[in-house]
């Protein structure tokens, strides 16, 4: 066991994980060369895409230092905000961290809060200044700065660049030097936790795990703490950049299981393995369940692929544990699911994976946050759709909950940033000069204005310097209304929201005129109504295409014509009764980004 070193990789987005983990791997000679591209852990292409990881990814290495052989076990983790779910996760199963921070941009929101996670669990820190190779770079002030976050010594802090390879060397016998070995009990009772797990259409669920105590052998029997499900360990083994089996794992190792799982409620991320002829005494305290930030609803483009969107959204699941959904129907769409997601990315993503790795074609509704809405008869009721609100005046009060905002950013910006946070209803809280140029502002914000579109503008206002953090602080009351979008006098319930009163009107213009846009022109007039409750506060009209009737009517009497217009008038009128309107896919997305 004092040869195995368990570690992840903690940065803000886009300071060079995925490349660093990729030099490690090189370094080790884990990856041949007829294997290597770039990013070789980000294996969805959705990741390559993007220019982001997506999940975290677990791999063994080993290397050789002072005639010695050790097990390097690398979990490399994602940087967005959004997936800070994955990074907790990875964080649990490891005893150290390198710590990357990119020396042309500094510290970052994303690096300090993934560090406190870190910090909180006891792991050793190896400050890693990447890009060292860049022109930019800035390394006597980003030194200063990771200094005084971390309290490290400026010696210890490693000059790296994962592009040429620098400092690689140093990275991996600091990593054997500084990271402590894994303690546990090869002799004990089992126990092993899974923190990841992936859905394989041949041989059932496999799950990710590692060992805290005791020895797993191929063939055990084992059981699956939290479901009281037992199974046979058809295989064991380790992750390389493929799945290799052994026959025994012991404490401290990183490895996955095969049982022939099929039924995928039975694992559970974060639960714990243990023998059934010895089990362990207790479970391990794994991870506290995610808080679901957004709430949408997720439906099928054709009523009869439920069941089929159903099982996708399940063995999504497998593979993101931070997705949370429950049945629900609409008027207008139907049967579907009501998803909670941990930002707007995420919810993009999963749509995206829906599409690619199911071949699902979904709609889905304006996302929301859950409110608490307190009734005069004193219930307490949790809403996550407007359509779940009760009768107007049965509300005593409405709460919404509230986060604790971090930019940091350029002292430039500040004044528009501040502009940017106070127009989405945000109180300033604090304002700190980390450095002569660099300032942390901490606003506290309603989670609804994030919502929508705050990061975009955030990254536009501050040409892509500014960097954004948020955790959840408490619910506060809010003066809150449904607004109600009518086509034809009937409500679309998949375009309701609550929005807060004072942007409601504003809100309310902004959908009707993208709406008019959108809906198809029919052989009726088509009125667009915004309303809160029985007031109609904007309306655009789509006009019907006309046939001239009156073209065959040359000369003669005035009231020959009219006769005729009367006429397609009262057809356009019986048309309206029985005619219905579609709302293309284009409507319901069009409400994210009403400008």
């Amino acid at each position: 066991m004092h040869k195995i070193r368990n570690f992840c990789i903690i940065a803000h987005i886009d300071h060079g994980k995925s490349t660093l983990a990729d030099r490690l791997l090189e370094k080790t000679n884990t990856v041949s060369e007829r294997d290597f591209q770039d990013q070789v852990l980000d294996s969805m292409d959705l990741e390559r895409e993007r220019g982001i990881s997506i999940k975290s990814h677990a791999v063994q290495m080993e290397y050789s230092l002072n005639d010695s052989k050790y097990i390097l076990n690398l979990i490399d983790t994602p940087g967005h905000v959004d997936f800070s779910y994955e990074v907790s996760r990875a964080i649990a199963a490891c005893e150290g961290a390198l710590l990357v921070i990119d020396a042309t941009q500094g510290i970052q929101a994303q690096t300090i809060s993934n560090l406190y996670m870190a910090i909180d669990h006891n792991l050793e820190i190896i400050p890693v200044l990447n890009k060292m190779d860049m022109a930019s770079a800035m390394p006597e002030e980003v030194k200063d700065q990771i200094v005084e976050l971390v309290g490290c010594k400026r010696e210890d802090i490693i000059e790296a660049s994962a592009r040429t390879g620098m400092g690689i060397d140093r990275i991996l016998t600091e990593i054997i030097n500084r990271i402590p070995p894994p303690a546990g009990d090869p002799d004990a009772p089992l126990q092993a936790l899974i923190f990841d797990s992936v859905f394989n259409s041949f041989r059932g669920i496999v799950a990710y795990f590692r060992i805290v105590n005791g020895t797993i052998r191929k063939g055990d029997r084992v059981k699956f703490v939290s479901t009281g499900h037992e199974y046979n360990a058809e295989e064991i083994g380790v992750l390389k950049l493929k799945q290799d089996p052994r026959n025994e794992l012991g404490a401290g190792d990183v490895g996955y299981i095969i049982s022939g799982i099929k039924a995928l409620s039975e694992v559970k991320v974060g639960d714990t393995i243990t023998h059934v002829t010895d089990p362990c005494e207790k479970a391990i305290s794994g991870f506290e369940d995610v808080k679901p930030m957004v709430f949408a609803g997720i439906y099928p483009v054709d009523a009869d692929d439920y069941e089929n969107l159903r099982t996708s959204i399940e063995k999504l699941q497998l593979n993101d544990a931070s997705l949370s959904f429950v049945p629900e129907s609409s008027a207008a769409l139907g049967f579907g699911f009501r998803c909670g997601f941990l930002g707007l990315l995420h919810m993009e993503i999963v749509q995206e994976r829906l599409d690619r790795e199911f071949n699902m074609d979904v709609i889905t509704t304006v996302p929301n946050v859950s409110f608490r809405v307190f009734t005069t008869k004193g219930e307490e009721i949790e809403v996550h759709n407007p359509s779940g609100m009760p009768a107007v005046n049965h509300i005593d009060r409405i709460e919404e909950p509230y986060i604790t905002a971090q930019v940091i950013t350029h002292t430039e910006y500040v004044g528009s940033i501040m502009k940017l946070c106070i127009d989405k209803r945000g109180t300033l809280k604090n304002q700190v000069y980390l450095t002569r140029d660099r300032v942390e502002l901490t606003f506290e914000m309603p989670l609804s204005e994030i919502v929508f579109d705050f990061y975009d503008k955030l990254k536009s206002i501050s040409k892509g310097y500014a960097s954004f953090d948020y955790y959840y602080s408490a619910y506060q009351k809010a003066d809150l209304v449904r607004l109600d979008i009518l086509l034809n006098g009937e409500m679309v319930d998949a375009l309701s929201t609550l929005i807060y009163r004072g942007h409601a009107y504003d809100f309310g213009r902004k959908m009707c005129l993208k709406l008019k846009e959108l809906i198809p022109r029919q052989q009726f007039d088509i009125a667009i109504q915004a309303a809160i409750g029985a007031k109609i506060i904007s309306r655009e009209t789509v006009k019907a295409i006309r046939k001239d009737v009156t073209a065959k009517c040359y000369g003669g009497d005035i009231t020959r014509k009219r006769k005729l217009l009367e006429k397609q008038k009262k057809g356009k009128k019986r048309m309206r009764q029985i005619g219905s309107v579609e709302v293309p896919q284009q409507a319901f997305l069009a409400v994210l980004k009403p400008d």
